[in-house]
């Protein structure tokens, strides 16, 4: 594990050379199937070195970061032709790239919390630095404190529980039990903000619509999945105390995620309008999370790393628009399918993979996570029921707003897309649709 950190910090010399901004992203793909041939055990820790090690569930997520964050290059052409601090740009992906990488890899408690928390800082650099309106000092301001007041009662209760084990290794926990109300809800309140449950997710929309595409995209695609993989690895020591509380969040989240599939038909503000199905996705995963069964655990992983290509995806084909028009707007983003068919094709691939439709990940991950709500209660059912409803609705309204009726009239010149933007697409869709050929790596574990 640690000579893939060391082939992503001799990546840093490499921005500050002129004319090497494709040479990173070359290198990052290279590392990329370099960490894709890496020999992984299913169900233990394998690769140990220092303080890190992976599973399969890490093994996933590192995968999905390396993969986001080259296609993040991809996306953010015009910094490069435009020169606007591509360099510094570059070394900041690359920063955030060593944070997630970390992140997912440590077995060590405290070192997990230091780099969970480290991630916030490249992010908010790129909202702030690269960012188009002025409101994002706002959104960032946003992201920065709803992030930091849930992320202190998790330092103090993580060393609470190491003045109560004596070792930080994760792996160990599962030898443990914490009965205490207070700690529970301290612990886990940090990767709920994160996730975002609804509640607190109005941090969230804001970012989005502020970042740049790159923001977009490693926030869709990695920075709600820190939320999951926390539960997951924190739940272990909390599964007593889990089985008397976890009906609130459950409750709350898919009440949440029913309430915000309705706020989707009223964006008119495309970026935002994805922002918000995330929360709806992700409210789910929280829930199947929570039931803390089989099914539940391997439908969660399977969504974060389906919604984390889809999202991105749809965030770049926002972007596209977005150079052409100079606009987000509904209103203004319309008739596409006049003047860009083939992106139109693109637009329907990917939304149709984020209102599940097979044969994309999501559609096995949302599958598992119905099977494991409904275990747990069938009376689920009515929520589930109405989220997957109006996630097909507003999946379907985008798609139909934007692609059919007259275009803007004001519109000066237009081209259709490049290759690049194309492949960038291609990119995020073959993996999203691809893998479900192996899917019995990820859903067969013991």
């Amino acid at each position: 594990m640690m000579k893939f950190l060391f082939m992503i910090i001799f990546m840093i010399p490499l921005c500050f050379l002129q004319k090497m901004f494709w040479m990173v992203q070359m290198m990052m793909f290279f590392l990329m199937y370099l960490f894709l041939m890496l020999n992984v055990n299913l169900n233990i820790f394998s690769n140990l070195s220092y303080v890190m090690g992976c599973d399969i569930f890490s093994y996933g997520l590192i995968l999905l970061s390396i993969w986001i964050c080259s296609l993040m290059i991809m996306s953010s052409e015009n910094l490069f032709k435009m020169n606007f601090y591509s360099n510094f740009f570059l070394l900041n992906i690359i920063f955030l790239l060593i944070m997630l990488y970390m992140t997912f890899s440590v077995v060590n408690l405290f070192l997990f919390y230091f780099f969970f928390e480290g991630s916030l800082i490249p992010t908010l650099l790129l909202i702030m630095g690269w960012g188009y309106q002025p409101e994002r000092i706002q959104a960032g301001m946003y992201l920065l404190f709803y992030t930091l007041f849930a992320s202190l009662p998790l330092f103090m209760g993580i060393f609470f529980i190491f003045d109560n084990m004596n070792f930080f290794m994760m792996y160990m926990m599962k030898f443990y039990n914490f009965n205490l109300y207070l700690l529970y809800i301290s612990m886990i309140l940090s990767f709920l903000v994160k996730m975002p449950m609804y509640f607190i997710h109005l941090w969230l929309p804001k970012a989005h619509v502020e970042a740049p595409v790159s923001g977009s995209m490693i926030l869709a695609g990695i920075m709600l999945k820190l939320g999951g993989y926390g539960l997951m690895r924190i739940l272990i020591i909390f599964q007593e105390i889990n089985m008397k509380l976890s009906f609130i969040w459950i409750v709350v989240s898919l009440i949440g995620g029913f309430y915000v599939s309705l706020m989707c038909f009223c964006q008119i503000d495309i970026k935002s309008l994805i922002a918000y199905s995330s929360v709806a996705h992700m409210s789910i995963v929280i829930g199947g999370i929570m039931t803390m069964n089989y099914w539940g655990f391997l439908g969660s992983y399977i969504l974060m790393i389906g919604h984390g290509l889809c999202s991105s995806g749809m965030f770049c084909l926002a972007n596209i628009n977005y150079e052409r028009f100079h606009s987000r707007s509904l209103f203004i983003n319309k008739g596409l399918i006049n003047l860009m068919p083939s992106m139109s094709f693109w637009w329907f691939l990917l939304l149709s993979s984020n209102m599940s439709a097979p044969p994309s990940l999501n559609l096995i991950g949302e599958i598992s996570l119905i099977n494991s709500l409904l275990s747990w209660s069938s009376l689920t059912m009515i929520m589930l029921m109405l989220i997957s409803f109006f996630s097909a609705g507003y999946s379907l309204y985008l798609y139909s707003y934007t692609q059919h009726g007259k275009f803007y009239l004001g519109l000066y010149s237009f081209y259709m897309g490049v290759s690049r933007e194309y492949l960038m697409l291609m990119l995020h869709w073959l993996p999203l649709n691809i893998i479900i050929l192996k899917i019995d790596y990820s859903m067969i574990w013991f």
